[in-house]
């Protein structure tokens, strides 16, 4: 939530005489006549030397300017404050706007009329009219924003415009404060499914433990108050001349990374059902449906960036599964075209280790390009492709026969890859891929995942 509320206290003379002057540019139509009206009456007085027409003149003259007095201390007496719920929302969701706005001073308020800033893209513009804040008094109201595009869009600022009972002024106030609402990609359930094939440990994404061969492959540390004297080591003891105990087994989790290829030569069209938003929506799907199923995960684009957590080489743990989550779909949320030609970037990023399941998905793939993807397979203990032909999204046709030829490249590499085509849903692919019901040249499936 955020808060504007400017008490008139601090300002200087010179401010307070800019804004007196600014205020009697705020004067209607109906103000400006009132003020002629008054001046030609006082002159007319003056020259007729009748004193009743000056007294006339001078309450049409001063009506205005004091209802210009009166409006400019007012606006410096109203606070107001925005509640977004929630600030981040799935594309096509809607998400609530809350507006509070709050006289602080003594007087009552003429008419109120409200407008807060919102990009094209939420919808139109919200304006509320209130009729009268009495001293001390507040009023709320609240619209809907909504977006089928994902990203980051700014709330506000607030601009208030105050109307004096009589309509002689009309002053506009704009709040410096402003909220941000994150748009995410759209995610679907994943069922929970698992592949068969060698015992990698990611089948159930439960932790294992890691196994201890013998006395000499423990790792002692020093005595900490409140161990048990049980763990103690002796032989480390008597090596280093002070109290030694037994690490715990450490519990390690299976680790899953998902790649997005956002190649800009690899996707052709735009708009919410192109094929690159398919596979934005798709790596958001899989992260979220990993860290459910207890995965350490990670996002790796060809660009070579890597968002997780700060555990084990940037996955994400299992303390800060939620927040890591959390800052993934950020990322996803302005994650744009890249310029690149390859992924080169994301395949040296891969080199370093175990990435236990490695879950991709890749636009259009040269020859190069999907022999390069096809070598990462061995840097994973289970790899799964979904290979968009991003053509055929365009023109609803059947899959190329170029995206079939990569895709078989890489389950002779050991994938199992699939062709997305126009439409599908990741569940249906997700289930398919489990079942071991794609077309696919590998007789085996490697690794479990869920």
């Amino acid at each position: 939530m955020t808060t504007a509320a400017v008490p008139d206290g601090g300002r200087g003379d010179e401010d307070d005489r800019g804004g007196l002057r600014a205020a009697l540019g705020g004067l209607t139509t109906r103000g400006r006549s009132f003020l002629a009206a008054g001046v030609a009456a006082a002159a007319c007085a003056y020259v007729l030397g009748q004193a009743d027409l000056l007294r006339v003149g001078l309450l049409l003259a001063t009506l205005p300017l004091i209802c210009v007095l009166v409006l400019h201390r007012t606006r410096y007496r109203v606070a107001a404050s925005r509640r977004l719920t929630p600030q981040r929302v799935e594309a096509g969701s809607e998400a609530r706007v809350q507006l509070r706005m709050e006289n602080v001073s003594k007087l009552p308020t003429g008419l109120l009329m409200l407008q807060d800033h919102v990009p094209y893209m939420l919808g139109p513009r919200p304006r509320f009219v209130l009729d009268r804040v009495e001293a001390g008094g507040r009023r709320e109201v609240s619209y809907r924003v909504r977006s089928d595009l994902r990203g980051r869009f700014p709330l506000g600022p607030l601009q208030l415009r105050l109307n004096d009972p009589f309509g002689m002024c009309e002053l506009t106030r704009s709040f410096s404060a402003y909220d941000t609402l994150t748009v995410i990609p759209r995610t679907e359930a994943l069922p929970p499914v698992k592949l068969g094939g060698e015992a990698s440990g990611y089948g159930d994404g439960k932790q294992r433990s890691l196994a201890l061969a013998g006395d000499d492959d423990i790792i002692p540390r020093a005595y900490r108050h409140g161990d048990d004297l049980r763990r103690v080591h002796w032989r480390s003891t008597a090596r280093y001349g002070e109290l030694m105990v037994r690490r715990e087994e450490q519990p390690q989790r299976a680790r899953c990374t998902v790649l997005l290829d956002t190649r800009r030569i690899a996707y052709q069209g735009s708009g919410p059902d192109s094929a690159f938003e398919w596979a934005v929506s798709g790596a958001a799907s899989a992260l979220l449906h990993m860290l459910e199923r207890g995965f350490a995960v990670r996002l790796v684009t060809d660009t070579g960036t890597a968002v997780g957590g700060e555990g084990s080489e940037g996955f994400a743990g299992a303390a800060d599964s939620a927040e890591s989550a959390g800052l993934m779909l950020d990322t996803l949320a302005v994650v744009d075209h890249s310029e690149g030609g390859g992924l080169s970037r994301a395949s040296d990023l891969l080199r370093g280790g175990d990435e236990g399941l490695l879950v991709a998905f890749v636009g259009d793939l040269d020859e190069e390009q999907a022999a390069l993807t096809a070598r990462m397979r061995h840097r994973a203990g289970a790899a799964v492709a979904f290979v968009l032909d991003s053509g055929t999204w365009l023109t609803g046709g059947a899959v190329a026969g170029a995206a079939e030829e990569r895709v078989r490249k890489l389950r002779e590499a050991g994938w199992t890859a699939l062709v997305v085509p126009a439409g599908a849903r990741l569940a249906d692919l997700w289930q398919q891929a489990a079942g071991g019901r794609a077309e696919s040249a590998a007789a085996d499936t490697y690794g479990g995942w869920s």
